[in-house]
């Protein structure tokens, strides 16, 4: 018992003087850590400034000649593209100029005169270069209501109930009673209650009836007015004139019949007369 007694007390000193080795070499390490930690910051700026200067100085350094000349070629080859670069914007600019002059030139000579072409005859003037035209039993209705704006053309007949603005040339009979602006030509012309401003041409009879209005001259083989006409009267046939007609302008025709109550303003003339007035009385000087 002695023996394990006495065992157990040097194990236990020797425990007893590890133990303070072992907690002094911890504080060591402890305070080696701190001081490493605290030495960080200030050697880490050296460092930096140690780059900075080492930088500054490779900077200043001159380069090698060798390194140089490919730098002066490099250089010498922009400077000719740019000057390449610089003679094509000079020419450019000089064709440019040049075009622009050119149009100057251009807009300052005296245009060419235009040959226009001839303008297309009117239905009316073919009418008239066209004699061959035949006459035709059909007959086209203009409907109240309508309006037509043209000039028209039928080898047949006519009747306008709406109105046309533009000239009319039919080979058939032209019945009115509605509205024309424009000169009218056909066989036959009756006008009942109808507004017409232009030429009326017949190659046979016209008939204008009460309450219609012609302004413009009238051309016919013969003639029977009840209504209102402002304008020559040229027919070389005989002109009726019934009690409610009213006319201002000359008459010339081969016989005139004046009914008690119509109106005229105007001169009248039977210059298409089996007798000729002057000629009568030239030859009754003559016989004296």
């Amino acid at each position: 018992m002695g023996f394990f007694s006495d065992l157990k007390e040097d194990l236990s000193q020797a425990v007893n003087e590890l133990i303070p080795e072992e907690e002094e070499k911890t504080l060591q390490m402890e305070t080696l850590e701190k001081e490493r930690k605290a030495a960080e910051p200030v050697r880490d700026a050296q460092l930096y400034k140690a780059q900075e200067a080492e930088t500054a100085q490779e900077t200043e350094k001159p380069l090698p000649k060798e390194q140089e000349q490919p730098q002066e070629e490099a250089f010498a080859g922009t400077s000719e593209v740019k000057g390449g670069e610089k003679e094509d914007m000079e020419n450019d600019m000089a064709g440019t100029l040049e075009s622009l002059l050119e149009q100057i030139d251009m807009q300052e000579q005296p245009a060419a005169e235009e040959v226009k072409p001839a303008p297309a005859p009117s239905p009316v003037t073919q009418a008239f270069l066209n004699p061959s035209r035949k006459n035709s039993d059909e007959v086209a209705v203009i409907t109240a209501g309508m309006r037509v704006k043209g000039d028209m053309t039928s080898d047949g007949s006519l009747n306008v109930i709406g109105a046309i603005e533009g000239n009319i040339d039919i080979l058939g009979k032209l019945n009115i009673t509605g509205a024309i602006e424009g000169n009218s030509k056909a066989t036959e012309i009756y006008a009942e209650n109808a507004k017409i401003t232009g030429e009326v041409r017949s190659e046979g009879s016209v008939k204008i009836g009460q309450s219609s209005v012609i302004i413009g001259n009238i051309f016919a083989n013969s003639a029977v007015i009840a209504g209102a006409v402002k304008g020559d009267i040229d027919v070389h046939g005989p002109v009726i004139l019934d009690t409610s007609a009213i006319v201002m302008g000359n008459i010339k025709s081969k016989s005139v019949q004046i009914n008690n109550g119509a109106v005229i303003e105007g001169m009248c003339s039977q210059c298409y007369a089996d007798v000729n007035p002057t000629s009568f009385f030239e030859d009754f000087k003559k016989k004296k």
